[in-house]
């Protein structure tokens, strides 16, 4: 955003009338969601009417007097003289987290909501990566040659090894199976969780040098899902030991490109690595070149870094062995529907006066 469209938003904002508050909101949040405001006949609300990105200009042009501001992840929010921005997302990175706490403006987003939904995303794409479903499938869909065998699905003479990939589940031949993540939060735990049923038997975590030892939630984990182990480790021995390797880490400068080329190079050659959490995490050239020369055996990832501009020129969307959706974590309908709606209690309860659901500490933390 322009600093000359911050300057005369800034002016427009100066005359707020707060006898009757108004609430922009930047997408029509559907039948499920929408009556929590259209119920309230105290409030002004203005809703951007497309299903798409939401028009700069039409926020200036509709923003003045407004007290509450709900954007989603694509929207540019600007904060000053609001009362509350409130995001439609776990991530804040297009929000600017420091003019808000500069002028005291409250500051929602969505955590908890989507763990479930993207922890069987992580799943889904450990096996896809796991079992080379990206390049089987463009055997028969597409009519493509695999990486392995030059040769579209009628030629294929049957093989015993034909197709293969590494087992995600234990078996008689792989009895110990490790997991690795990046990042040992809510949604971790939660794949964790999912994970147990494949007969998972190790688990290692790397986190924040920062954070606290968590012995005892650790012991209580491991008791809880029976595991050989369930330990902190640095990223050498994460990256040595896991069989699949869930990266689910915040973004930010602290965690940009910790999974680069060295990294990759430690990990087994039958592992898998899997990025639902934020794109910068992982190089994506080093990557594909992991890929490329087999130092890993596949990868499933839901974020890029740069996307939304990935092409078909990109050099992860060139390696088979690499499972890639558009940012589809969240994307089941009961999620997005929670998310939406926290989203509007965060405004409300600010409107209201009360604390909000889930609100950022702006000093620096979550509540």
């Amino acid at each position: 955003m322009s600093d000359s469209f911050l300057n005369r938003l800034t002016s427009v904002l100066s005359h707020i009338d707060r006898s009757r508050p108004k609430v922009v909101v930047t997408r029509n949040l559907g039948p499920d969601v929408m009556p929590l405001f259209k119920q309230r006949s105290d409030i002004e609300l203005l809703v951007w009417p497309e299903q798409s990105k939401c028009d700069p200009k039409w926020l200036l042009n509709n923003i003045p007097g407004a007290s509450a501001l709900l954007v989603m992840v694509t929207d540019k929010a600007p904060g000053p003289n609001l009362r509350i921005v409130s995001t439609m997302s776990v991530g804040y990175e297009h929000i600017s987290v420091p003019e808000l706490s500069k002028r005291g403006i409250k500051l929602g987003y969505t955590p908890d909501v989507l763990s479930d939904a993207v922890a069987d995303l992580s799943v889904m794409l450990a096996l896809m990566a796991g079992r080379n479903i990206r390049e089987t499938m463009a055997v028969v869909n597409e009519g493509k040659e695999s990486l392995t065998f030059q040769a579209l699905w009628p030629a294929y003479p049957w093989a015993p090894y034909l197709f293969c990939g590494p087992q995600l589940s234990a078996s008689a031949a792989s009895p110990r199976r490790t997991v690795g993540f990046l990042g040992f939060g809510r949604i971790s735990q939660a794949t964790l969780a999912r994970l147990i049923p494949f007969g998972i038997t190790d688990c290692v975590y790397s986190s924040s040098p920062s954070s606290k030892p968590t012995l005892e939630r650790d012991t209580a984990l491991q008791q809880r899902y029976n595991l050989h182990s369930l330990k902190r480790v640095d990223l050498d021995e994460l990256a040595k030991q896991s069989d699949v390797l869930f990266v689910l880490a915040p973004g930010g400068e602290a965690t940009y490109h910790l999974v680069n080329e060295e990294f990759l190079r430690k990990m087994k050659k039958t592992s898998v690595l899997v990025n639902t959490s934020r794109g910068s995490l992982v190089d994506s050239d080093a990557l594909a070149k992991a890929l490329r020369e087999q130092w890993i055996w596949g990868a499933g990832i839901d974020v890029v870094e740069g996307e939304p501009q990935i092409t078909d020129d990109h050099p992860l969307v060139k390696e088979p062995r690499c499972s890639i959706l558009p940012h589809i974590g969240s994307g089941t309908l009961e999620t997005r529907v929670g998310m939406a709606t926290l989203a509007v209690k965060n405004i409300l309860a600010c409107l209201n006066g009360e604390a909000l659901p889930a609100s950022l500490d702006l000093d620096g933390g979550s509540r």
